[in-house]
């Protein structure tokens, strides 16, 4: 009996010096990065508020075990509790700098997003290289999961006896697998294709399926396009490889804006034309490369005329395309009123015949 005691004394001492261990990690932890928020609101540096504001979760679990795996030597415990215990912190520290792993892609991120902003009107590069960060993390996450969880199983022994016989069916299990899931493998070798060659990037404008919208979102597996009208349009990521779609912002954000003014024949071009370049010099929209007023078109009722003029990016160009055409059209009304497309009807008065009176003879 006395025996039990002192080994349930023995264990509760290695236990509570365990939950010490733990306490003065969680203190170690709470100063350094205290004293760590400390120099980072002095030197504001983008980069170091980035390293202690995603680093802070995975060093809240790597300083206590630590100093943990620092204390546990000198624990005296069953041997075989203490593998059970070294085995438990071995499975910990690799979960911890898995997600510490995974947190470095976050800080590289926000080092990188506050050199190359997306919210300005030249932003091709910030966006492409948005795009290959993105398709980077995500391969990052998956990748460092793989690996840390092997690195897990490979430290149970019987995983590791396993481990020939799992290798001499590599082969035929590839192939299964392989066959099983074609269509996913197709699918992330198009993501890694949309990454390198970049047909779309991440706030593009595109027109799929009969839609305007903007890239939005770009996984592994699909694509989310915003609609002009908030709604979301989800495609499969095989879609932008397999089939035509238009990218208004490919290799620059600028746009020609088109109008047509349907006019009568007696209303002057010139006069059309200068009110034009008035209009465009006096609204922001304009970026001044562009304008343009050409006749495309003559029926027998009406003139086509066909405005161009340049813009900065898309949503910039449909603005100004409908105040230009509300000008003008207010222009015309204004100046030309008899100048809007009318019907013409020509009504001649007709003469009737004159009747001949037949005789008849008795």
């Amino acid at each position: 009996m006395k025996e039990i005691l002192q080994s349930w004394g023995a264990l509760a001492q290695a236990f509570g010096l365990l939950g010490g261990a733990v306490i003065i990690g969680l203190l170690g932890h709470y100063i350094i990065f205290k004293t760590a928020e400390g120099i980072t609101s002095r030197t504001k540096s983008v980069l170091d508020t980035s390293l202690v504001k995603h680093s802070r979760g995975p060093f809240r679990l790597i300083i206590p075990l630590f100093v943990v795996r620092f204390v546990l030597p000198l624990l005296e415990m069953p041997p075989a509790l203490l593998d059970f215990m070294k085995h438990f912190l071995s499975l910990c520290f690799i979960g911890s700098f898995a997600w510490l792993l995974i947190r470095m892609t976050f800080v590289l991120d926000d080092f990188i997003l506050t050199r190359f902003r997306i919210d300005t009107r030249d932003n091709l590069q910030a966006r492409k290289i948005q795009t290959q960060l993105e398709i980077f993390k995500r391969i990052v996450l998956v990748v460092v999961s793989v690996l840390a969880l092997a690195t897990m199983l490979m430290t149970f022994e019987k995983v590791r006896q396993l481990g020939t016989t799992i290798l001499a069916s590599a082969g035929i299990i590839g192939i299964i697998v392989g066959l099983a899931a074609q269509r996913t493998i197709a699918t992330l070798l198009a993501g890694l294709q949309i990454a390198i060659t970049q047909p779309i990037r991440i706030d593009d404008v595109v027109i799929v399926e009969n839609e305007w919208g903007r890239i939005e979102e770009i996984t592994f597996t699909y694509v989310v396009v915003r609609i002009w009208d908030l709604r979301r349009l989800v495609l499969p990521i095989t879609y932008f490889i397999e089939k035509p779609f238009q990218n208004w912002t490919r290799v620059t954000a600028d746009l020609l804006g088109v109008i047509y003014i349907f006019v009568d024949y007696t209303v002057p071009v010139q006069a059309i034309r200068e009110e034009l370049h008035r209009i465009l010099k006096s609204t922001d929209l304009w970026d001044g490369k562009v304008y343009v007023l050409q006749v495309t078109n003559a029926t027998e009722r009406t003139v086509e005329l066909r405005a161009l003029m340049s813009a900065p990016d898309a949503p910039t160009a449909w603005n100004l395309r409908c105040e230009v055409r509300e000008k003008l059209i207010e222009y015309i009304q204004k100046n030309y009123p008899d100048g809007l497309p009318k019907v013409r009807a020509e009504i001649r008065e007709s003469v009737a015949p004159a009747s001949a009176t037949i005789e008849s003879k008795p």
